[in-house]
């Protein structure tokens, strides 16, 4: 026979709401269920670059939107189910492209450009020459622009999100945003060319980005940080992305020396500078953004 009592501990808070874990569980059913669904319907067309993975920003922007719509499905479920609106979990929307999201893009631009100027410092890195001409360097500048901002916007909301909104409810904020943001570290592992340090160093930057999610409130800081940081590696500085090299990058440029200088094939988020500059930058962000007053936000 089932024993209803211990049945509603497992599942039911004692408020009588679904327990925490249990909502996030079925988001991530519903979410990898949804973009499972996506990808397979385009597997069906066999000239799909997309199914093939040729890198490209067309194909890697097309699969950011696979998984943005997957997590839009997802996200929008739990939402009526919970009677909220999306924004709840981070993503107001009317502060898309608001201030606050440039100056995400400003911090992430100047905390990896500070990066870069202590690796070449130490003669770890050149710029070499333009590696393509004027009008290759601007279409590709907002063809990798388009991409990144689909990156942060789909990395953001997926790992600092629904996730971190429901977890924090059943965890507090703090325990919740160290277990997403190893995950976030762990599954950059997958791509080739990323190592250990180049994880901790995902993982440490999760962290951070939790932090400007609790001191502003919602993710557009962040995802303009991500966008930018991601793109200034890709595109401008023309290194390694968490061990990917892409095509299309501004400068002929180069990393050389020692791994612990510059990351190696992980890139300069490997680097030791990384860490050191990412701790400077968190806190200087903990001074700029004060706790709200009476918000309780640590």
């Amino acid at each position: 026979m089932v024993n209803h009592a211990l049945a509603g501990r497992i599942f039911l808070a004692p408020d009588g709401s679904i327990r925490a874990g249990w909502r996030a569980a079925l988001f991530l059913a519903l979410f990898l269920l949804l973009g499972t669904g996506l990808q397979f319907l385009i597997s069906l067309d066999p000239f799909s670059a997309i199914a093939a993975f040729v890198i490209t920003p067309e194909t890697l922007l097309a699969r950011e939107m696979i998984g943005i719509v997957a997590l839009l499905g997802a996200t929008t479920v739990m939402a009526l189910l919970e009677r909220r609106k999306i924004g709840a979990y981070g993503v107001p929307w009317r502060g898309a492209f608001s201030l606050r999201f440039w100056q995400g893009v400003a911090w992430g631009f100047v905390q990896l450009s500070a990066v870069m100027l202590l690796i070449a410092a130490w003669h770890g890195y050149s710029f070499g020459k333009t590696a393509l001409a004027e009008r290759a360097a601007l279409d590709y500048a907002l063809r990798w622009g388009a991409v990144f901002l689909a990156v942060g916007f789909f990395e953001e909301f997926l790992f600092r999100g629904y996730l971190q909104f429901t977890l924090a409810q059943g965890m507090g904020f703090w325990p919740a945003a160290f277990l997403l943001s190893f995950s976030f570290g762990a599954v950059h592992l997958r791509n080739p060319g990323e190592g250990v340090a180049g994880a901790l160093s995902v993982f440490a930057i999760g962290m951070f980005l939790c932090l400007t999610l609790r001191r502003t409130g919602d993710l557009w800081l962040a995802i303009g940080w991500h966008a930018a940081f991601d793109f200034g590696e890709t595109y401008f500085y023309s290194v390694p992305n968490s061990g990917l090299v892409m095509p299309g990058h501004l400068f002929a440029a180069s990393l050389h020396g020692a791994r612990w200088l510059t990351g190696g094939s992980v890139g300069p988020e490997g680097s030791v500078f990384s860490f050191a500059v990412l701790a400077l930058t968190a806190a200087a962000f903990n001074f700029v953004y004060r706790p709200r007053r009476g918000s309780g936000r640590a």
